[in-house]
């Protein structure tokens, strides 16, 4: 579609510095944006790629002066974008679509107003669904579940039994929610199952990635709190206590009983080791491995885990090692020592 910069400008409630009139035809990155496109940078550091750039106008934020290229100043530039390339590609919610009679929906579940449950899912007996969910193609909620509003589930995605999810939930494709836990004793040289008789709690504005993994409690429930994000291929332990606003990257994973504070950061492929605590604002490295409790606001890397600072004055102090052999190397000739 076409739109004037100046329509743009009041869409994303911004101040046009050049020609309101300027036609644009799409939104664009700066990698990829050519003439007629508009594009942002989202602060002063990156304006100078503005310079380089085809684009024929951008968002930026209120402290970038013009510089000859049209622009559109917000307070936002990310968000501002995030609106443009929306209304220019026609973006729109889909409309409810209801309980499709391909669906299986238990006579005894509650159903709420607006919602959408798509053919092939399957809503079991003695579940509440809250208003506006969204149940897409091939979802099996267990019985007694319960969603608040505006959840939505994409195809193929498993709420074993009991599991509580909160409101504006997004839980993506092929999630599992509430397989059994890794517990075992061993009787008699045998590794026997220990029940797992809990349950799995997800908060309000949660987002769980697709294939990702949370388990439920053995007796009590595996909580995650609000507004934590996890990504793609992720395992949660059961017993685990998340807390708010956590970070989960791709392929880490928690063991069972662990617990993080709020707003904990969790880079990519880290492992961490049951029954310990990671305290608010820590900041797990990627591929580190954490065997014991983190302190709040902590920075760890490495494996054993140890404080970025420590992490990093080893890792320079390896990268010196040959150099270091060969001084050992030529003090030893010098005294007249042998290699042996």
């Amino acid at each position: 579609m076409s739109i004037t910069l100046g329509e743009l400008a009041k869409l994303v409630e911004g101040k046009v510095i050049g020609d309101g009139n300027l036609v644009i035809n799409a939104a664009r990155t700066l990698k990829e944006a050519a003439a007629g496109d508009i594009t942002f940078v989202e602060d002063e550091k990156h304006a100078a790629h503005l310079h380089q750039c085809h684009a024929s106008a951008a968002v930026v934020p209120a402290s970038i002066a013009a510089n000859g290229l049209p622009l559109i100043q917000v307070a936002d530039p990310l968000n501002a974008f995030i609106v443009i390339v929306r209304h220019m590609l026609g973006h729109r919610e889909p409309p409810a679509h209801g309980i499709d009679p391909l669906c299986h929906v238990h006579t005894s579940a509650k159903i709420g107003a607006g919602a959408s449950i798509l053919p092939f899912a399957s809503v079991a007996e003695d579940c509440v669904i809250g208003a506006r969910c969204r149940i897409y193609s091939g979802v099996a909620i267990g019985a007694r579940c319960r969603l608040g509003d505006d959840v939505t589930l994409y195809p193929n995605a498993v709420l074993y039994a009991g599991t509580i999810v909160g409101n504006r939930v997004t839980i993506h494709a092929n999630a599992v929610l509430g397989a059994d836990g890794f517990g075992y004793r061993t009787q008699n040289g045998r590794h026997v199952k220990v029940p797992q008789l809990g349950h799995v709690e997800i908060g309000d504005d949660c987002e769980i990635g697709a294939c990702t993994t949370i388990d439920r409690g053995t007796f009590a429930a595996t909580r995650v709190g609000e507004g934590t994000k996890i990504d793609n291929l992720v395992q949660i332990g059961h017993n685990c206590q998340i807390g708010r606003h956590n970070l989960f990257v791709s392929q880490m994973g928690i063991a069972g009983s662990s617990s993080t504070g709020d707003y904990v950061v969790v880079a990519g492929q880290a492992g961490i080791v049951d029954h310990v605590h990671i305290g608010e604002r820590a900041i797990i490295g990627a591929q580190a491995g954490v065997t014991k409790e983190v302190p709040p606001g902590l920075r760890v890397l490495g494996s054993p885990a140890t404080p970025e600072r420590e992490q990093k004055r080893a890792l320079m102090t390896m990268e010196r090692l040959p150099e270091m052999r060969k001084d050992i190397q030529r003090i030893k000739q010098h005294l007249g020592l042998s290699d042996q």
